[in-house]
């Protein structure tokens, strides 16, 4: 008899075994388009200098290229999350990769400004269906442990990031139609994606009739019971404060992405191909920094990472703008190491906050991430017209003060010991 127990016992851990690195694949797989969807978003704020040259553009509308892209995703993506949270599409991940595809076709061979514009449109909605879709997966594939699963997520995001300046200071300057090499990697990524909508359908197929989350198995009782302890009202504020938080975050993000290449240009007299190189540098650091804050959130919480995320790159902010080449260089590495894991913190807190709409959650936040990338990249872009480069690094400097506002956050478990 408990020869048969031992043996019961042991062929449910290896299911069980079996089940958690087919997860992780999965959660490998999604990084890995994330990253793929993500070097062909960072192409535009590559491209800047290349469009503006070729189509005589000022700042503002450069800034507006680059609101084009982020206001179509961050008004989409909600809307892509509170869809799916009512009717799960797991296909859509490849379906919104095609758009991605059909955007970078059209900005490669785009004969004016407006195009160029329609085609930001396409990639931002390409976007809009990944990113609320391939979080909740990641989520799934978690094993309960949401804030390594986000980190591991967001780094190939960050990656993809860091990759896109890369290969376009060395394929881009073959001219604009040479955009049209990066849809091979939007190819790779339908395929892979269609293989983890499989999974997805299947996992949705497996579960319990009596959870209420769509496609999101893992959440349990005890979250759910965590989730009712919060009045509306405290949970408006939390959210609230994650919104302000973002503002801060993703505006001066915004000021290091968009005009980083601009900044260093004007500031130390460098070549377009050299100031790349220095953004790569910079977005490196964001993909390596991305993948501490989820094991550190889910081991000392969330709200600690948030705290330490933004608030402690003030010191650092407010001495770039002084710096020299090299020391701006340095600077800006530790920055994006600190600020990188503010968002999947943000992000996991937030859905931690409401579990049963992981979805709407991810889309709204994912949105805003997006949402306010664009505007602060299309206001800093006609605030730099009027003023300087220089005056707009100044003064978003200040930014990460913001962060203070964190101690407003209710604390939603403890860490762990």
């Amino acid at each position: 008899m408990s020869t048969e127990r031992n043996l019961v016992t042991l062929q449910a851990e290896s299911r069980i075994g079996a089940a958690e690195r087919s997860a992780f694949k999965i959660l490998l797989a999604v990084s890995i388009c994330h990253l793929l969807n993500d070097t062909v978003q960072s192409l535009l704020p590559a491209i800047y200098p290349m469009l503006r040259n070729a189509f005589h553009l000022d700042f503002g509308q450069v800034g507006l290229i680059a609101f084009t892209g982020t206001f179509t995703a961050s008004l989409l993506q909600p809307l892509v999350g509170l869809y799916s949270d009512r009717h799960p599409k797991p296909y859509l991940l490849a379906v919104g990769m095609s758009i991605t595809l059909l955007g970078l076709l059209t900005l490669a061979f785009a004969p004016t400004y407006g195009v160029v514009l329609i085609a930001a449109a396409l990639v931002g909605s390409g976007s809009a269906v990944f990113h609320p879709e391939s979080s909740r997966v990641a989520r799934m594939a978690s094993g309960g442990q949401h804030g390594f699963a986000q980190s591991i997520f967001q780094v190939g995001g960050n990656a993809g990031s860091a990759l896109g300046p890369l290969m376009a200071a060395f394929v881009l300057p073959k001219g604009q139609s040479s955009i049209a090499w990066f849809s091979f990697l939007a190819l790779i990524a339908m395929v892979i994606l269609l293989d983890i909508g499989a999974w997805a359908r299947h996992q949705r197929l497996k579960q319990d009739s009596s959870v209420q989350v769509p496609l999101s198995p893992h959440v349990t009782p005890l979250e759910h019971s965590h989730h009712l302890t919060f009045a509306r009202r405290k949970i408006a504020l939390a959210l609230s404060v994650l919104v302000i938080l973002m503002f801060s975050k993703f505006f001066y993000l915004a000021s290091l992405t968009a005009y980083y290449t601009f900044f260093l240009m004007g500031r130390f007299h460098i070549s377009l191909q050299n100031a790349q190189l220095h953004l790569f540098i910079f977005l490196g650091a964001v993909a390596a920094g991305t993948i501490i804050g989820g094991p550190v959130g889910d081991r000392f919480g969330r709200k600690f990472v948030i705290w330490w995320s933004i608030l402690g790159v003030l010191p650092f902010a407010l001495m770039l703008p002084y710096a020299s080449l090299l020391w701006t260089s340095i600077l800006s590495v530790i920055i994006g190491l600190i600020l990188a894991s503010a968002f999947s913190a943000i992000l996991v807190y937030a859905q931690d906050l409401i579990p049963t709409k992981i979805g709407t959650v991810s889309g709204l936040f994912f949105g805003l991430a997006f949402g306010l990338g664009g505007i602060g990249a299309a206001l800093l872009g006609k605030l730099a017209d009027h003023t300087s480069i220089n005056f707009v690094y100044h003064l978003c400097s200040f930014l990460p003060a913001v962060g203070i506002l964190t101690a407003f956050l209710p604390n939603l478990s403890p860490a762990r010991k």
